[in-house]
This record gives C-alpha cells, sequence and structure tokens, in this order.
C-alpha cells in the first residue's frame, strides 16, 4: 500500500475509534444524564409507552392505566376512587411529575428500576409486552375509608399504625383531591392542576404528614411518661405536688384549667382523666427542658419521619422555663403531625416499643413475583413496660370515665386521650380538635390512631377533642377490630 493510502486508511481508522469511544461515552458515560434531562422527550415516550405497575390495598388495585388518544403517551394513570387514596398514593402526571408513592416507588411501577433489569431483558427476547411492578401496601380499605368518611367535609386529617409492627393502616386527609384529573398531559388537566394549586383549602396538603399542629393535651401522654421514666412519680393514684392555682415560672401569669374540674394535688390517672393543665404544666416545669426534649424525641420528635413517604419533623423546641411548661400540654411552640401523635399512641399500646412506621409491605414484579419484603423494625423503647402500662391504665381511664367516652367500644378495651390545642395569637382563632387512641385486644393492640379536625364551621364553644376527633377514631379502630374477625 503506497503511503497516500496508508495515511487515508490510518485517519479513516482513527474517526471510526473516535466514533466508537464518543458512542460508548454518551451511551454509558452520559446515560444517566441524558436520561434526566427535561429535554429528553423520548424518555417520557418511553414511560408512557406500556402500562404502569399498580398499588394495591387489601390485595386489589387502588390504581389503573388508559390508553389516551391524541397524544405521543400512549397510557395514563387512573385511580379508583382517587381522593380517598391521594394521601396514600399521592400523584403521577404526564405534565406535572409524580409525589410521594407515585415518585418514590417509580421504578417499580414504571419497570424501568434496577431490581427489574432481568425481567425487562427476558421481554426482549420472548416478545411480551413491558409493564411495570406492584407495590403493595400496608393499609387497611375500611380503616382508611371509615378516616376518611368521618373527617368528611371538614379539614383534617387521621393516622393509623399497627402498634405492634409498625403498618400504617390509615392515612387520610381532608379536603382531597383526585390525581386522575390532570394525570394527562391536556389544556384540561393544565386547568384542574391550575385549580388545585389556588384552591385556599389546600387540597394537595397531605396533612397527615406535612402539617404540624399544637398536640394541645394529647401530648400529656408524653409529659407523663417523661415523669414516670425520670422517676418525678411512680404511683399514677397517689397525689402529685400540684396547687391551684400554679402560676408559670418567672411570669405572673397564672396557668388555667377549663372550668371547676379537681385538679389540686390531683393524681396522675385523675389528671389524664380531667387534662390538668396545672398538673401538667408544672410536671413539665419540674422536668426542666432538657430531659422533656428528651423524653419526646424517644418518641419521634425532631427528626424526620419516612415511611417511606417523607413526613415533617415534629418538634419540641429548645426554651425557656415559661414556654417548657407551656409545652408540655402541648402548647407553645410545641408542633407535632398525625403521624407522629399515632406513633405516640401506638409506642404506650405496644408496652414502650416504638416500631418503625411504614407503608408498602412488598414489591412485586410484573409477574407477580416478589422481590422484596418489609421488616418490621424497632425504632426506639420511649418508656419501660411496666410504666408504659401505667400510661395505659391512665388512657384507659379517660375513655372509660373521662373526656374520651365517645371513643368507647363495647367488649374492647380502648385507650386514648383529647385535646383541644390553641389555635392564632392569643388563642384568636378556633383550635383544633384531636383525639390519640389504641384498641386493645387479647391478643394485643392491633390499632393506634390520630385524628386532628380543623372544623372552621363548628361554634367554637362546641370544638372539642371528645367530641369531634373521638368519635372518627372509634370508626377506625372499629373497622380494623372487624377486620381481625
Amino acid at each position: 500500500m503506497n503511503k497516500p493510502l496508508r495515511r487515508i486508511a490510518m485517519f479513516c481508522g482513527i474517526l471510526v475509534l473516535a466514533l466508537l469511544v464518543r458512542t460508548n461515552y454518551l451511551q454509558y458515560v452520559r446515560a444517566d444524564e441524558l436520561n434526566a434531562n427535561e429535554h429528553n422527550r423520548r424518555v417520557e415516550i418511553e414511560r408512557y409507552a406500556h402500562e404502569r405497575g399498580d398499588i394495591i390495598v387489601d390485595g386489589e388495585p387502588v390504581t389503573g392505566s388508559v390508553e389516551t388518544t391524541g397524544s405521543d403517551f400512549r397510557y395514563k394513570r387512573v385511580w379508583k376512587d382517587g381522593p380517598l387514596w391521594a394521601p396514600v398514593t399521592g400523584f403521577s402526571s404526564q405534565a406535572f411529575g409524580s409525589s410521594q408513592l407515585e415518585n418514590l416507588e417509580d421504578g417499580i411501577l414504571s419497570g424501568n428500576g434496577d431490581q427489574l433489569f432481568f425481567d425487562r431483558t427476558l421481554s426482549m427476547f420472548t416478545g411480551e409486552r413491558q409493564t411495570g411492578g406492584n407495590i403493595v401496601t400496608t393499609l387497611d380499605g375500611a380503616a382508611q375509608r371509615a378516616a376518611f368518611e368521618g373527617l368528611g367535609d371538614k379539614k383534617g386529617a387521621v393516622a393509623a399504625l399497627d402498634p405492634r409492627t409498625g403498618a400504617v393502616l390509615a392515612l387520610a386527609s381532608t379536603p382531597s383531591y383526585d390525581p386522575s384529573d390532570f394525570a394527562g398531559n391536556s389544556m384540561k388537566d393544565s386547568e384542574a392542576w391550575q385549580k388545585l394549586l389556588k384552591d385556599e383549602d389546600k387540597p394537595m396538603l397531605n396533612r397527615a404528614l406535612r402539617e404540624t399542629y399544637p398536640p394541645g393535651s394529647t401530648f400529656k401522654v408524653v409529659t407523663a411518661s417523661a415523669a414516670l421514666e425520670n422517676g418525678l412519680y411512680s404511683d399514677i393514684d397517689a397525689e402529685t405536688e400540684s396547687p391551684l392555682p400554679w402560676r408559670l415560672p418567672l411570669s405572673t401569669n397564672l396557668l388555667q384549667n377549663e372550668g371547676s374540674i379537681p385538679c389540686e394535688n390531683a393524681s396522675l390517672r385523675e389528671a389524664l382523666r380531667w387534662s390538668c393543665n396545672t398538673v401538667f404544666g408544672k410536671m413539665s416545669d419540674d422536668l426542666g427542658n432538657d430531659k422533656m426534649i428528651e423524653q419526646a424525641e424517644k418518641f419521634g420528635f425532631n427528626e424526620e419521619v419516612f415511611t417511606p413517604v417523607r413526613a415533617d419533623a415534629a418538634v419540641y423546641p429548645k426554651d425557656n422555663r415559661p414556654q417548657n411548661a407551656m409545652a408540655g400540654i402541648g402548647q407553645a411552640s410545641n408542633r407535632a403531625t398525625p403521624l407522629q401523635m399515632a406513633m405516640v399512641a401506638a409506642a404506650i399500646a405496644n408496652d414502650g416499643k416504638l416500631m418503625r412506621p411504614y407503608m408498602v409491605a412488598q414489591r412485586q414484579a410484573p409477574n407477580l413475583d416478589v422481590i422484596y419484603t418489609h421488616d418490621k423494625e424497632q425504632l426506639s423503647r420511649p418508656l419501660s413496660a411496666e410504666n408504659a402500662q401505667k400510661v395505659q391504665r391512665m388512657m384507659e381511664t379517660v375513655v372509660e370515665d373521662g373526656t374520651g367516652t365517645n371513643a368507647r367500644i363495647d367488649g374492647v378495651t380502648v385507650g386514648g386521650k383529647t385535646g383541644t390545642a390553641q389555635h392564632g395569637l392569643n388563642n384568636s382563632e378556633k383550635p383544633y380538635a384531636w383525639f390519640i387512641s389504641y384498641a386493645r385486644t387479647d391478643s394485643g393492640s392491633p390499632v393506634a390512631v390520630a385524628v386532628v379536625v380543623e372544623d372552621g364551621k363548628a361554634v367554637r364553644d362546641d370544638i372539642s377533642g371528645g367530641g369531634l376527633a373521638a368519635p372518627i377514631a372509634k370508626s377506625v379502630m372499629k373497622a380494623v377490630l372487624d377486620g381481625k374477625k
């Protein structure tokens, strides 16, 4: 070969080598970057070219996929009873992305996750149409419906757990929305999305996980736990050192109780039964801010919770003496999500062991093979079994013969605590109604519940945890218990 031809051959060889290097660089080095590029529409077209896997409750899908027309996206997501399940599933939209389980479990649901690599490869050889895998939840359909219908047209939220495992049984938030309304990418979908964003009632806010409220008197079970764990008191029926009136420390203000209730030197049991602010405010002050923070954090405060959906951190703050006393009765800067207060009730019901909350029981491949099963995990031990059982007896007195009688269930032991949390500057807004509870049978406690209600329509004097929230908690607990029969 003469010299010019050799040069041409070498040059062509270099071009071929450069092309191979460039191709491999794009396919392997920059693959993830290009796939994630917002301008790469082919990725989105491929995502919606096949049916999405389903989210499963009680063995049945609560989601589905339907073919579309007039779009290069072939399939879009639909929901069965979307407003009921939106607080659990989140949304999946061709135009506006996804949230909650639809987002966090997208790899399985879309069929594109690493765990489904073998299934995708096999379908290339078999010619079978690619589909997504399924997410099997821990949710109890009857409990979820009881929570949603119990809240009705009121703003509020319900969180229910299985204290023994941490499984999320219900997660309701109202007002809600239907994710099917904006699952596509049409003008109609865009209008539905914009309408939701402008709604002052914030239907897309998951109040069970992402809204923190002053927990009010429901927090008194945490303060009682701190008193028992730190040896401030040991006998729940012995008198406490609680004068009436009691003045807030470093202040001229007297802490008030609701009405003429017997709170002077009341025992722990009677103080919880009547919800004595003076007893628990002084108790929090006697323990001090550091010990109260330590106890609250054992129950999960001051840290985000992942179910795997993220829940905002409840807050028990570093504060001065008068504010710490108020935080001990669930006011001041003390704030909690409904999930957090369900965790408090669950830990007490489970003899002091707090299990990590979770709502994904299994992940399934498209052929229904199980590729993941959740193992229950203990998150912490907020109090000893002995002290947990003391708090149980106190909470059961509240339901048997106290402020929580609306949560009674015939033939079942129920423990609970009411709360009416002040809202707004100088309590200028209508208060929040709270109730936390658990139901106990011979085989343990299968359900713990937290309910918060923001009822702007109610007359202020009619707003109470026992009146508004306890009946909802009762219906959720009963739904779980009836399902165990």
